[in-house]
């Protein structure tokens, strides 16, 4: 059955979404987020790849109206890739740092697997430190971020989205501009948000 699922054109759903069909969009979603995912592996200690995602999401469909299939599988599936990379690469070049091959990473995990836990009373700060800035985002984002978190990847981003009310892609700017809002929160109080993340 995995097979026949990933033998599926996902390129079905694109004359829903270009007509700006959430449920479509959700459907793609469904079947393509997993190599959207795979697609950022590598940048994965160098930015936020969760933020890159959502921003690729919202610009795959801000662009689906104007995606003509090539004649291969899967044509928006390909975009939103590129999309993801090229957003991951801006990210890394903003930040002048370079992506890292994901066995490097796991390496150097490797070798590290003994070094000590981290200061206990240095994350009891930091915890209450997000937990303030989260406390001044505004509504709508804090709505939006607080349901990614409490559902922990269970549900699609369309379904929260849902149970709150908000277009998908109005859910999908409320939690990128949650998280953005708070890496500056937490920088303006001292917090290499670049660092923690590593």
């Amino acid at each position: 059955m995995r097979a026949t699922e990933l033998a599926v054109d996902l390129d079905q759903h694109l004359p829903g979404i270009a007509g700006g069909e959430s449920a479509a969009f959700a459907r793609w979603l469904a079947g393509a987020e997993g190599r959207l995912r795979d697609s950022l592996r590598s940048f994965a200690s160098r930015v936020d790849t969760e933020a890159v995602l959502q921003e690729a999401l919202l610009r795959v469909w801000q662009v689906a109206p104007r995606v003509t299939p090539d004649g291969k599988p899967d044509a928006l599936v390909r975009l939103g890739v590129r999309i993801a990379r090229n957003l991951a690469v801006s990210e890394v070049r903003r930040d002048r740092l370079e992506p890292v091959d994901l066995e490097a990473l796991e390496r150097a995990a490797a070798i590290d697997g003994d070094a000590p836990m981290p200061d206990r009373v240095a994350d009891a700060i930091l915890r209450e430190l997000i937990e303030a800035c989260r406390g001044k985002l505004p509504r709508q984002p804090a709505a939006a971020l607080a349901a990614r978190l409490a559902n922990g990847g269970g549900d699609p981003d369309a379904v929260l989205a849902d149970r709150l009310r908000m277009r998908l892609n109005t859910f999908l700017q409320n939690v990128t501009r949650a998280r953005r809002l708070l890496a500056d929160c937490l920088r303006r109080r001292g917090v290499d948000v670049a660092m923690e993340r590593s």
